[in-house]
């Protein structure tokens, strides 16, 4: 059974960096697509970022020069390096796999970030 764990979460002034952290048992990162996503209150859960088990990214619009995406594979933990954080980058995030762009495992509790002064 997949379990995801993520972490790293915190309040942070606006321009500020967060490094969150995706833990997972029962499967392997490296083997999949694997990709953070987000949610505001009042809004969907969406993508902000995802890395191919080949190691290539990709980044919603809103995120890219100020997020990035990686993975460790000793460690079976895929990252997100926040930098430059603004107030709407506050959310709960959340880490899962995507097979044919959707998103398969249970989600985890999520980590939240808050970007406030």
């Amino acid at each position: 059974q997949v379990q995801l764990v993520e972490s790293g979460g915190g309040l942070v002034q606006p321009g500020g960096s967060l490094r969150l952290s995706c833990a997972a048992s029962g499967m392997i990162f490296s083997m999949y697509v694997s990709g953070w996503y987000r949610q505001a209150p009042g809004k969907q859960r969406e993508l902000v970022a995802a890395i191919t088990s080949g190691g290539t990214t990709n980044y919603v619009d809103s995120v890219k020069g100020r997020f990035t995406i990686s993975r460790d594979n000793a460690k079976n933990t895929v990252y997100l390096q926040m930098n430059s954080l603004k107030p709407e980058d506050t959310a709960v995030y959340y880490c899962n796999i995507i097979q044919r762009g959707v998103p398969v495992s249970n989600w985890g509790q999520g980590t939240q970030v808050t970007v406030s002064s």
